[in-house]
């Protein structure tokens, strides 16, 4: 199975992505909801959980893993890759980065994203280690997420936020958008609209996708031995009814979440593993 992790729900737009990227594939999703956001805590503390989150994946069967999250990614996909050596790791932010810049015309590139992830300054980093030259222009949108969760997608109050948020990045003139939360492909019609047709949208959620989706024609053998079959897992480390109704909306569909503990998860919650 393909596993994905996040610190939410959020990450399930990859697995929206990767089931029409990858159909037939079995996919094994976790959302530490729990322990949501993320983007708060300490890195020493997200690598803490992302090895967590990752163990959880392996000991259900996991082949491959997908870091859903980009707090998570900006300080953990390293680490991880240096600790399961054998296994593929994949995560959200450097699949965008190569197609932003691959895209840009006029080498002016606009990134949304949680406070966390904005003032990390991952995106613009990676851009400019590609391509120097390129003007990376952040725009924080911290009301995005809840009004997404809401459910929000169409509200004229949804649009006017998104309108405000995007302002200062159409002034800028850029020619390429990237949606650097996992939470912004639900409001993709709605921020394509705003920057108009001159500018590209990255959704991070495809370009990931689309990555696991080459390098498993470059490496068939890897291919062979994943699962098939339509019966994905979706596990959370915390059920409500909200993160039920939360999952609905992200795939469109009636999906069963399931809590962790019940497959052995609670015993990493009580406790943090070492970091190598």
């Amino acid at each position: 199975m393909i596993g994905i992790f996040d610190s939410g729900i959020g990450g399930l737009t990859v697995v929206r992505a990767l089931m029409k990227t990858l159909p037939g594939l079995r996919l094994l999703y976790f959302g530490d909801t729990a322990r949501t956001p993320y983007g708060t805590k300490s890195p020493e503390t997200i690598v803490a959980y992302a090895i967590e989150d990752t163990e959880f994946l392996l000991s259900q069967g996991a082949q491959i893993i997908v870091i859903a999250c980009n707090s998570a990614a900006s300080v953990a996909t390293d680490i991880l890759k240096e600790r399961y050596p054998e296994v593929p790791i994949f995560e959200v932010i450097s699949p965008a980065v190569k197609k932003t810049v691959a895209v840009t015309q006029k080498k002016i590139v606009g990134v949304i994203g949680t406070r966390a992830t904005i003032e990390s300054g991952i995106y613009e980093r990676k851009i400019k280690e590609l391509d120097p030259t390129i003007r990376v222009f952040g725009q924080p949108c911290p009301l995005l997420v809840p009004l997404v969760e809401e459910g929000w997608l169409k509200r004229p109050e949804t649009k006017r936020i998104v309108r405000k948020y995007l302002q200062p990045l159409k002034v800028r003139g850029v020619d390429t958008l990237v949606l650097g939360c996992t939470h912004y492909p639900l409001l993709k019609p709605i921020i394509s609209a705003k920057m108009g047709r001159r500018t590209t949208v990255i959704d991070s959620s495809e370009e990931v996708a689309r990555e696991i989706g080459e390098f498993l024609k470059q490496r068939p053998d890897v291919a062979a031995r994943l699962e098939r079959g339509p019966d994905h897992l979706f596990y959370v480390s915390d059920l409500t009814p909200t993160s039920q109704r939360i999952a609905r909306l992200f795939l469109t569909e009636r999906i069963q979440l399931l809590k962790a503990e019940t497959m052995g998860y609670l015993p990493l919650l009580k406790g943090t593993l070492g970091v190598k």
